[in-house]
C-alpha cells in the first residue's frame, strides 16, 4: 500500500468518528505522501506538539 492510500484510508477512519484532523496534521500528511517528510517526522512533530500541552495543563493543576 501507497503512503497515500494508507493516509486516504487513516483519514477515512477518522472522518468515520465524526473528526477532523487539524490542518497542521494535514500538512503533515501532505509532506510524507510527497515523500518530503517520514512517519519518524511526523512522530516528533506530534511528541513535540502534545507533550508541551500535557506539560502545561499538568503543571496548571
Amino acid at each position: 500500500m501507497t503512503a497515500e492510500k494508507a493516509w486516504d484510508y487513516a483519514i477515512g477512519m477518522i472522518k468515520a468518528d465524526g473528526l477532523e484532523p487539524t490542518e497542521d496534521f494535514k500538512k503533515y500528511i501532505e509532506l510524507e505522501k510527497a515523500g518530503k517528510a517520514t512517519t519518524e517526522n511526523l512522530k516528533q512533530y506530534l511528541d513535540k506538539k502534545y507533550k508541551a500541552k500535557y506539560f502545561i495543563c499538568c503543571a496548571i493543576r
